[in-house]
Formats: structure tokens, sequence, C-alpha cells
């Protein structure tokens, strides 16, 4: 498509000469524009695909694919109910469970937290937590005075393993003297991580039989936690269940219902920042039209003349579309190998900056999450580069057109 001649040219333009450098510089500034535009691009993309990716992790592996409920009351005869979920193709895992709302005591400290009862067998095969015990041990967790505690929990109330904390549930024995809420002193078996901090903050694990006790429960759980091996298809599974359990006093609820308007948020987000983040790549272009105009008006004599020599219109305008895409293709590299490198480094970026600045960039009580996640999908990487691409191209071609209409008659006239 391009000549020797055209390439030629175009490059002794790009290289400006004494007094016709501001051109130049605005090209500069139009290269590094859209360097930085397609950089942000790639790196914004990148972490809201990674946040999106590991707060749905954390939500499916923290409270299941789906949920078996009996709104209003618990589930009896929830062996049988569990037995009959297992058997279900695509159920992977199956977690009786008790829920409650307690006050957690420790020395001074006191909050209200979540009160979740699972049977230990469970708690070892529950990938989710028994991979992020950072202190104790699994075979702890037994009988009727462990629980298990998050770390942030735990660093809040000074707790370790071996540690004491008392728990109180307003589910107590009515006396004469009224409801009295249930009072108990226990031991901190073990120290979870999650990567959640809101799970690390507000849950305290309790061996199932012993919550059930505690929660004044009898021999029922408050939901059964269900996992699958194929979370984007869940509903079929979850309308199997159903007709498995044939109950209509139980409920299941999948994670598309109760999960996916949070995640539809930050798509949501995701789509807005994409379109804000492409103005910047848009400005650049703008740089490149007026850029190429300016470089027109500095060139006229010299298109005039080479038009004398021979040279068609097509040459000149392949001229200089050849010097914007230059810069268009030289910007979009740069930023491409810029962000792909910060995304890929980003946390460590990130620790640096916190450790110059002495601040929080990513407070994990904010976020949920306990570290800056970057995913990067190459075909988004590949939308970006064709997108800027294309707009370098397309600012390119009005100042191009413009200096093959030019008329060496009439530009040499005056010379």
């Amino acid at each position: 498509m391009f000549g020797r001649f055209e390439r030629t040219v175009a490059l002794r333009y790009l290289r400006a000469r004494k007094g016709e450098r501001f051109a130049s510089i605005i090209a500069l500034f139009s290269l590094v524009g859209i360097a930085l535009g397609v950089a942000t691009l790639i790196i914004v993309m990148a972490v809201m695909n990674g946040f999106k990716a590991d707060l749905m992790g954390r939500i499916l592996g923290l409270h299941g694919d789906l949920n078996v409920y009996a709104y209003g009351r618990s589930i009896q005869g929830y062996r049988d109910d569990a037995a009959l979920i297992r058997q279900v193709k695509g159920v992977t895992q199956v977690l009786p469970m008790t829920q409650g709302t307690v006050l957690a005591e420790a020395g001074e400290y006191s909050t209200g937290a979540m009160l979740e009862g699972i049977a230990p067998e469970d708690l070892k095969n529950w990938k989710a937590l028994s991979q992020g015990i950072i202190e104790g041990s699994l075979d702890a967790f037994t009988g009727n005075d462990a629980v298990a505690v998050g770390a942030t929990l735990a660093e809040r109330a000074g707790l370790q393993a071996g540690s004491t904390i008392t728990l109180l549930s307003p589910n107590g024995q009515a006396t004469p003297f009224g409801t009295m809420p249930r009072v108990r002193k226990l031991h901190v078996a073990l120290v979870f991580d999650a990567n959640w901090n809101d799970y690390n903050s507000n849950v305290i694990l309790m061996p199932l039989a012993a919550s059930q006790k505690f929660l004044m429960l009898g021999d029922a759980v408050s939901l059964i936690q269900v996992s699958t091996n194929d979370p984007l298809n869940i509903v079929p599974i979850a309308r199997q269940i159903t007709v498995s359990l044939n109950n209509p006093q139980l409920q299941v609820l999948d994670w598309t219902r109760s999960a996916n308007g949070f995640l539809d948020a930050v798509t949501v987000e995701q789509n807005v920042m994409f379109l804000i983040l492409t103005l910047i790549i848009l400005v650049a272009a703008f740089n490149v039209i007026s850029s190429l105009i300016m470089m027109v008006k500095d060139k006229t004599r010299d298109i005039a003349i080479l038009r004398t020599f021979g040279a068609s219109r097509g040459n000149v305008m392949r001229i200089f579309l050849m010097c914007g895409a230059s810069v268009g293709v030289v910007g979009t590299c740069l930023g491409t190998v810029l962000g792909i490198c910060f995304a890929l480094n980003i946390e460590r970026i990130r620790h640096v900056l916190e450790s110059l600045t002495g601040t929080n960039l990513f407070n994990s009580e904010v976020y949920f999450l306990a570290r800056l996640p970057a995913r990067i999908i190459w075909s988004q990487v590949v939308e970006v580069v064709v997108l800027s691409l294309a707009l370098s191209l397309l600012a390119t071609l009005y100042p191009s057109w413009r200096a093959a209409k030019t008329d060496p008659v009439e530009a040499l006239r005056h010379e």
C-alpha cells in the first residue's frame, strides 16, 4: 500500500528541522496521549475483570452457587434433603448449616457477628476456608466449646488460636423476668483467612451440633448450601433440585437471584469506565488531526513541488496518512506494552506506592477483597488496540485529503 517513495518522504516530514518543530511537538503529545489512553484503558479493564472474577469467586465459594431455605423457620429432616440434593447431576458439595446473629466479646472488644454452624468434616472439605487456615488446626474444630474466627476479627479483638471468646445469643429461655439471653465462653480453635474482608470480620464458625444447641434449633439447620460444577448454568440444576426435594415449604435460591444484581452493577460500571476512558484516546486522535493540519500548512510548498515533479494526489495522501498512522501505531504499541506490564505487576506497584506515600491505596474494608486483583482478557486488549488504531487512522483522513487537494499552481503562485 505504501511505496518506498511515500515512506521516505513521510519519515522526512516526521523528523522536523529547526523552525518546524511546533507541529512535531504536537504530534509527540498526540503519541503520548494515545499511549496513556491505551495503557489506562487496559489497566482499568484488567482491574475491573479481576475485581468481578474475584468477587464472584468469593461470593460463590463462601455462600454457594445456590441455597435451600425454609423461609420463616428452620429445615427439619435436613439429612434426607441433603441426600436428595447430592444425587442431582452437577452438584459437587452440600453443606447443611445453621445461622444466627450473636454478640462477640473478647476483653474490652465487642461486636455483632454472624454465627454459622458447620460439621467439622464439611469444613475440611470446604476449600474456600480450609485452604486459608493461618492459625490453629482443623482437628481442633470439634466439641461444644470450639469456634473459628476470621483474620480481621482476630486482629481487632486480639485473638489467636487458644484464646477465649464470649458469645451472647438473643435467643434465650423465657423466665419470670423476661427472656434471658444465652451466654457461652468458647476457645478459638483456628483463625482463617477467606480473602474477603467482610467474611473475615463478621463471621464466626462453630461445629454444627454445638451451634444447634446454642441457637436452640434442635435437630435442624437454617439452610443447605450447595456448590455445583457449572455456576454459569445454575438455573437447570436449581430446577432439578426443586423437583427432587418436592417440598413446597423449601425454597431454592440460586446466585443469579441473590447476587446477580451486585455483579450486574460491576458490569455496568466496567462498561461506563470503558466509554469514559475511550474519550482519552479520542482526544489524542483530535490532536493528531491538528498536528497533521499544521504539517500540511507548513508543507504546502513541498506538496506543490512534489506534484510538479509527477507525484499524484494518491501519493501525497498516502504520505500524510503514513505520518498520522505512524503516531497512532507507535502510541498504541507503547500504550499496550505499558498497560500489560502495569496490569501484570499492579499488586507489587501498589505495595511500592504505599511504602513511598505511607497511605493505604486499597482498603480491603471498602472493596471487600484483601488484594488488588487484575485479570487480563486478551480479547479485550485486542479490542482496545483495534479501537485505538481505527481512531488514529480516521483522524488522518481529512488532513491527508486536504493535502492531496492542494493545487500546485496556487501554492507556488506567491512563492
